[in-house]
């Protein structure tokens, strides 16, 4: 009896370790969630699949540089719950987004709410597609 309740907790013990890299996927603490960027740009491609949809953005920095966004939102269907399809944006649509950026600086950001509700929203402040904004 003591060998199977032992062998019972060493499973449920092992499976809560295994998900904790599940709760940590999504957590905001590479993201500086105390402001917005604008990133404004040409789309180059939209991903809308699970787990996340992705929008692909080229847009220009201060020195004329071109960068290769990368703005991460929620699943397809918290997304549809907003307005947005997979038909939202498409290859060449001029967009101007505001994201969370990554702490890092590289061109990676989340689509989101700033402060205590950052990476809680499905809905980014603004979103303007080919000089029209985006209301659902």
């Amino acid at each position: 009896m003591r060998n199977k309740l032992a062998a019972i907790s060493a499973v449920a013990l092992s499976l809560l370790a295994a998900c904790g890299p599940l709760f940590a996927h999504h957590g905001n603490a590479s993201y500086d969630t105390s402001k917005t960027v604008t990133v404004k740009g040409t789309v180059t491609e939209y991903v809308w699949s699970n787990p996340h949809v992705i929008l692909m953005v080229d847009a220009k920095d201060n020195s004329g540089n071109t960068l290769h966004w990368i703005i991460e939102a929620q699943n397809p269907l918290s997304q549809t719950g907003v307005g947005w399809t997979k038909n939202t944006f498409k290859p060449g649509d001029e967009v101007l987004v505001e994201v969370i950026q990554a702490k890092n600086g590289l061109p990676v950001g989340r689509f989101g709410a700033v402060g205590a509700d950052a990476g809680l929203s499905t809905q980014p402040s603004r979103i303007v597609i080919n000089g029209k904004q985006f209301k659902p």
